[in-house]
């Protein structure tokens, strides 16, 4: 192991897992991959990571505790299921060991690089959200925070039925609660709704997401532009991260007020943004835009801590 480097394993060798193991692999400069951690001998993520000179396991959590690298190891990556993440995550901090949970677990604060990061940095376990908090969060984000109130936020994740892998099937109910929380919490919306679509169009279509935000207090330029800063923010770890249109604009004045079930009237601005995430195409196709989004804000939100707990700066 480098001592320059910052040592970390993977739960989870689907297709998630696999894609942060050959970010971190390829890109990092901070981390360094130690072990891969998976259930079955045969699956693709457990041979590749053998491939390329990482130390493997199939015997998931109990095989990593067992395995000489575990010593390293300062951080852990979750890419299993919400359900799995409760039991790793309880036997991980008695070990001393940080958990980066990319599943709807949430038993940590939920955490987007480029809205929240600081403010998590010395917690024990951390929350990716989901793969459309990830996309649409910072938008919500970018109106609250010139907006004097945000009494709500709506987001639509569109996302390839061939990039859903059983993981993200399974935790369907958990995604749009999460994410719903997640974007009052970080995003600072009063009230928040989120709604997933697997798309079986074929070709792959990339992933798609539509935010819309009432606010009040805020003009349209202010706006527009905080916008577009936040999109900057968040290309520099996701560079197919993109505004697909020009933010739209929508007043609802005192003779023409919106009506949303549950809330009441509403009188202000309607913000509509619209997104397309392409993927690095580090491990799965281009289209697999949901999936790069949650490994991207994952590995940045790692290096983050490594540097903020353990001293580690960019290795050479």
């Amino acid at each position: 192991m480098s001592e320059a480097k910052t040592g970390c394993a993977i739960i989870g060798s689907g297709n998630i897992g696999s894609d942060l193991m050959i970010k971190i692999k390829r890109y990092s400069k901070i981390l360094e991959m130690l072990a891969m951690v998976g259930i079955d001998p045969e699956s693709d993520g457990l041979a590749r990571a053998r491939r390329m000179g990482i130390a493997t396991t199939h015997e998931g959590i109990d095989g990593l505790l067992a395995m000489p690298e575990f010593a390293n190891i300062e951080i852990v990556f979750d890419a299993t299921s919400a359900g799995a993440h409760a039991h790793h995550a309880e036997i991980l901090k008695s070990h001393g060991k940080i958990a980066v949970d990319l599943t709807p677990a949430a038993l940590g604060p939920y955490v987007v690089p480029v809205v929240n990061a600081d403010a998590c940095l010395d917690h024990d376990n951390v929350n990716m959200v989901t793969c459309g908090g990830q996309a649409t969060i910072p938008m919500v984000h970018a109106v609250s925070r010139v907006a004097e109130r945000v009494p709500y936020a709506e987001i639509v994740a569109s996302i390839s039925s061939r990039s859903a892998g059983p993981g993200t099937r399974a935790n369907i109910d958990e995604f749009t609660e999460t994410t719903a929380l997640a974007v009052e919490k970080i995003g600072g919306a009063e009230k928040g709704k989120a709604i997933i679509i697997l798309n079986p169009a074929e070709p792959p279509l990339l992933m798609r997401d539509t935010v819309f935000v009432l606010s009040q207090g805020a003009g349209e330029e202010d706006i527009r532009r905080s916008v577009a800063q936040m999109v900057e923010q968040v290309q520099a770890y996701v560079p197919g991260y993109r505004l697909k249109q020009e933010v739209q604009f929508e007043r609802f004045g005192a003779n023409h007020p919106i009506s949303i079930p549950g809330l009441g009237t509403f009188e202000g601005l309607k913000t509509s943004i619209f997104l397309e995430v392409e993927g690095a195409a580090d491990y799965l196709p281009a289209y697999a835009g949901n999936l790069d989004i949650m490994t991207s804000a994952a590995m940045a939100t790692a290096e983050r801590i490594a540097q903020h707990r353990f001293g580690k700066e960019a290795a050479a």
